[in-house]
């Protein structure tokens, strides 16, 4: 029997260490990388002494060397995941078996506690017919009207009687064709979501003793779907109270459907918003497409009219009753009664109102309407909170008692130094996010009465970071289906989703009022999550009920996976929760090492350089050649992020 000599040195010591076995133990397993070493089909890099090297971790080869020698292995004395990576190199496909044996013992198709609902991928649609647009730059009652500007009227006063909002929408930034079955896009309203792929969209809706189930499904289109809204609750509209509406947009195009109690859907209409549709949603039962360029589209459910309006460049919105708030380029907000359509019949223009302009007269890049509890005759207590391009974070309150002099600066914060990215002002918390890789600020609201108080104003929380990289294509035009948020009705706490890589199953639910980790959630099937979304559906029949908030992931497979956000969010607060936060720095590396960093963006993560093994094309005996694996080099792991650690395993001849 032929012994092997097998010595590992590390240039970080002096020590080294020998190990003895045999060929026949080292070659046992076949087209492994032992067995082609040893068969010559690898050529080798020797010292003087005839050691061949091979730069891989020697911590982790002890454990191999004992699988190869007794074939038994203990999986409390190793890191399961590192020796999987070990095992998959030399290509051990026993080993690499009972490894992912023991990695799946904790996880199961069936999903732990939080798990609550599998949608398969839907059927694929037959393809729509090709029909003209019915509606262009201006249609009204069968007439094109020439586009013009809209007048725009300086008000000090806010509309009153406003409602909430309620409507969830999505878009994406590329329009280039991706893998059709993955889901691009997640949005929601009431106990109903829509799930777009690439060329259709998918309605569901859930009933307490049915659960969810599939009620339309759109043709399949000629282009690839951007944006998708849902109103799945027509009140006092010209369609009928059980009717509900999807529509989707693509580049300058929108289709709009109307849903039939029986599941059937009849085309409405296809209209062009003549620009890029930016964002497309519903105020009430008006469907709204706005694009930066400062146009706005609107179709109206009762006059059944398609309306394109230009306004001012537009870099963020937020809906509130039958109102639109803009926040715009200039520095201004607007807003426009979409109810009142049109609103001046001559010229057929919507009446775009100017309510508030930030003094410094920078870009209004995020908003958000709290609209308070507390009513009189003259209107609703309103607050809006927004972010500029310069960072700052205002506060901007009109009371009924002070209506003729509109809004009144309330507060003003200057902690961001970039452009604020997303604001959220509900009843406990103001929440801002800026482009400093999701810097995230939060700020507690104090209150009297329901009302915002300046007694003792706003205390800070936290600061910090979801980081969130994104590949330079927008992940196949579906970024916008993962919005980190947050997410939340205005009177609960809020939370972000934080999907650190493009390809991963896993998201991490934090809150936002500390930054700290509700769960991680892991797809059951181990597919990759290509986009989510947070939303509450109404409570059971049963007096008392309330409204239960899930997270909705969408897959790569077309597959949508449930969970039950109202059930961690209860767990969590019966435990200590202060110790975890995002990803730490083993799960963030592990999350790194499955993604290529050249193909995504991030504005201020600067990897440090990583060494790089040869190209190893698959030989057709083996799947090592006779002309490569000179030098091998292993990942970067967690104590080499200061220093890189060389190892080396030196085999005697």
């Amino acid at each position: 029997m032929v012994l092997n000599m097998i010595k590992l040195c590390s240039f970080e010591c002096s020590c080294c260490f020998r190990f003895s076995t045999s060929k026949q133990t080292l070659a046992w397993v076949p087209d492994s990388f032992f067995s082609s070493l040893l068969s010559g089909r690898i050529s080798t890099l020797k010292d003087e002494t005839g050691a061949i090297f091979i730069d891989r971790d020697p911590s982790l080869f002890t454990p191999i060397l004992n699988f190869l020698r007794t074939k038994e292995l203990f999986p409390r004395s190793i890191n399961v995941h590192l020796l999987m990576h070990e095992a998959e190199f030399y290509g051990i496909t026993p080993l690499v078996r009972k490894l992912q044996l023991c990695d799946e013992l904790d996880r199961s198709s069936c999903g732990n506690v939080l798990f609550n609902g599998y949608l398969p991928p839907p059927v694929y649609p037959a393809k729509r017919r090709n029909r003209h647009s019915v509606a262009g730059s201006q249609y009204m009652g069968g007439r094109a009207l020439p586009m013009e500007s809209a007048p725009v009227r300086r008000s000090n006063t806010m509309p009153p009687n406003l409602g909430n909002a309620g409507i969830l929408a999505g878009k994406s930034l590329s329009t280039q064709l991706a893998d059709p079955g993955m889901v691009r896009i997640i949005c929601g309203h009431h106990n109903w979501i829509a799930v777009a792929y690439a060329q259709f969209v998918v309605c569901y809706r859930v009933k307490e003793s049915t659960g969810w189930q599939q009620v339309f499904t759109s043709p399949r289109l000629d282009w690839v779907i951007d944006g998708v809204a849902l109103n799945a609750k027509v009140m006092g509209g010209s369609l009928g109270d059980n009717d509900k509406m999807v529509a989707v947009a693509s580049g300058t195009e929108i289709i709009l459907w109307t849903i039939c109690p029986d599941g059937n859907g009849n085309e409405i209409g296809v209209f062009s918003l003549n620009v890029p549709v930016e964002a497309l949603f519903f105020v009430a039962n008006q469907l709204i497409a706005t694009s930066h360029t400062g146009k706005v589209g609107v179709w109206n459910a009762v006059t059944k009219h398609w309306q394109n309006q230009d306004v001012v460049p537009i870099n963020s919105y937020d809906t509130a009753g039958s109102f639109l708030i803009l926040g715009c380029n200039n520095g201004s907000i607007y807003y426009i009664d979409v109810q009142k359509f049109p609103l001046r019949m001559k010229d057929n223009d919507l009446l775009v109102t100017e309510l508030y302009r930030d003094p410094t007269e920078d870009a209004i890049t995020a908003l958000s309407v709290y609209l308070t509890p507390k009513t009189s005759d003259s209107g609703n207590w309103i607050e809006i909170a927004y972010g500029t391009s310069s960072g700052t974070v205002r506060v901007i309150v009109q009371h009924p008692e002070t209506v003729g002099s509109g809004p009144q600066l309330f507060q003003t914060f200057s902690v961001h130094r970039s452009p604020v990215t997303k604001i959220m002002l509900s009843e406990k918390h103001l929440i801002s996010v800026c482009a400093d890789n999701n810097h995230v600020r939060t700020w507690t609201v104090t209150r009297f009465r329901g009302m915002i108080s300046t007694q003792p104003g706003s205390t800070p929380l936290t600061s910090f970071k979801i980081l969130s990289l994104e590949e330079i294509d927008g992940h196949g035009g579906c970024a916008a289906g993962t919005e980190i948020g947050p997410y939340g009705e205005r009177d609960d706490q809020q939370v972000f989703i934080q999907r650190v890589v493009p390809d991963t199953d896993r998201l991490y639910v934090r809150l936002s009022s500390n930054g700290k980790r509700v769960c991680e959630v892991r797809s059951v099937d181990g597919t990759s999550i290509t986009s989510f979304m947070v939303h509450e559906c109404e409570g059971s029949s049963r007096i008392g009920s309330r409204p239960r908030r899930y997270l909705f992931s969408g897959h790569a497979n077309g597959s949508i996976q449930m969970w039950d956000l109202t059930t961690a969010m209860e767990i969590a607060g019966k435990v200590d929760i202060r110790a975890l936060g995002g990803p730490t720095e083993e799960e963030l590396l592990e999350l790194l090492d499955q993604c290529d960093l050249a193909l995504t963006r991030t504005p201020d993560m600067s990897p440090a350089a990583s060494f790089t093994h040869s190209s190893t094309p698959r030989a057709s005996t083996s799947r090592y050649t006779s002309h490569h694996w000179h030098l091998l080099h292993v990942p970067i792991q967690l104590h080499m992020l200061t220093h890189f650690l060389q190892d080396y395993i030196i085999f005697g001849a």
